[in-house]
């Protein structure tokens, strides 16, 4: 039998030094892991929503899984018509109670209100949807007694 043959030269310094790039992205990734167009998060990138956590020496845009998160956040913010300052408030509020920063009690507080809009938006989003299906069915009824 032949003993295995194995390397016996010491890892070098950046293979035992953790990358820490490791696990970042680039915006084509995030892009198609949000569903975003590359537009829209350089958009939220110029309007200071979501900052990449750093560049490749090459000069490209890196995020985290947090960047990501944060994308996220306004991804389902922005069809309930939060301002982009809402929005800001918002990513910065939950920043703050994950990392816990601030008051937690008036930060819970906050987020309280945040809810609450949120569920008011909803519900009136159901409203003009309701609308909208039932003015959707008179056209149905139109086109059946016309055909």
């Amino acid at each position: 039998m032949s003993p295995t043959n194995r390397s016996t030269t010491a890892p070098s310094p950046e293979e035992r030094t953790p990358n820490p790039r490791a696990g970042l992205m680039q915006i084509g990734q995030v892009a198609e892991r949000t569903g975003l167009s590359l537009r829209t998060i350089r958009w939220y990138e110029e309007t200071g929503l979501v900052v990449p956590t750093t560049r490749s020496d090459g000069g490209f845009r890196l995020y985290s899984d947090e960047d990501v998160e944060r994308l996220e956040v306004i991804k389902r913010m922005k069809p309930l018509g939060f301002s982009l300052e809402e929005m800001q408030e918002l990513l910065n509020l939950l920043h703050d109670l994950t990392h816990g920063r601030g008051d937690r009690g008036q930060l819970i507080d906050r987020l309280a209100m945040f809810h609450q809009a949120a569920t008011a938006r909803v519900t009136a989003l159901r409203d003009q949807l309701s609308y909208a299906e039932g003015f959707a069915d008179t056209l149905a009824s139109h086109l059946e007694c016309h055909q």
